[in-house]
């Protein structure tokens, strides 16, 4: 199997994972306004590090949050990704942040319906959210975009599945979004721990970036639609 090196800086808590054959055996995490918990990072980077070296266990690959969220988190946990990755040649694996958030829902509701969409939320303040939707499966039914919600904005995918809201924009929307299909999960973050099975899936299947050019969600592919505000 494989070792990788998780980071998951997109939010308020800032965490760093270490899974080797498919279970957590390091976890660290900080808590911080607006990427400010990646100030710690460093030194959970250098506990984990210590930690493998120790047990004499080789990584194979580092895996990072690549977003959307915080400019700031995500560009620390970016920058720190692809030097660990320089440093001890290894490979550098991309997680789409709202892909991860779906890992803890499918986990705490394995009995959800077999027709449920996934649609995890990040907010951008005001009623904006980065969002996406999701078969249980975790295959892209919406791909992420900026949106302005109101009571009609999944009107088309609420009419034919239930649909289950989670994540940090998920909760100013309950109140905007009352179809009967609309189900609210409280309590759900990207965190590090969650990264494996989505990281390990992209190393086997030889999915993995290139360390030099690699860049994060706000650098790369929703500029020209982003909301007013990065968090």
């Amino acid at each position: 199997m494989s070792c990788i090196l998780h980071i998951e800086t997109s939010g308020q808590t800032c965490s760093v994972a270490v899974s080797e054959d498919s279970h957590c055996i390091f976890e660290q995490q900080a808590t911080g306004e607006k990427g400010a918990g990646a100030e710690r990072l460093g030194s959970m980077v250098d506990e984990a590090l210590s930690f493998t070296d120790n047990h004499a266990i080789p990584f194979d690959a580092v895996s990072v949050s690549s977003g959307p969220g915080s400019y700031t988190g995500l560009r620390i946990g970016v920058s720190m990704a692809k030097g660990i990755c320089y440093g001890r040649n290894l490979k550098l694996i991309a997680v789409p942040t709202l892909e991860l958030l779906a890992v803890p829902v499918l986990l705490r509701f394995p009995d959800m319906e077999d027709d449920a969409l996934l649609c995890p939320m990040l907010d951008a303040r005001r009623m904006e959210v980065y969002s996406a939707l999701y078969t249980r499966a975790l295959k892209e039914v919406r791909a992420v975009g900026a949106d302005v919600v109101t009571a009609d904005t999944y009107l088309t995918w609420l009419e034919e599945h239930p649909v289950y809201f989670f994540g940090g924009g998920a909760e100013k929307c309950k109140e905007v979004i009352s179809h009967r299909n609309a189900h609210f999960i409280d309590d759900i973050e990207p965190l590090a721990k969650w990264m494996q099975p989505l990281a390990e899936k992209r190393l086997l299947a030889g999915q993995t970036e290139d360390v030099a050019y690699f860049v994060p969600f706000y650098l790369k592919d929703f500029v020209a639609i982003k909301p007013k505000q990065l968090l």
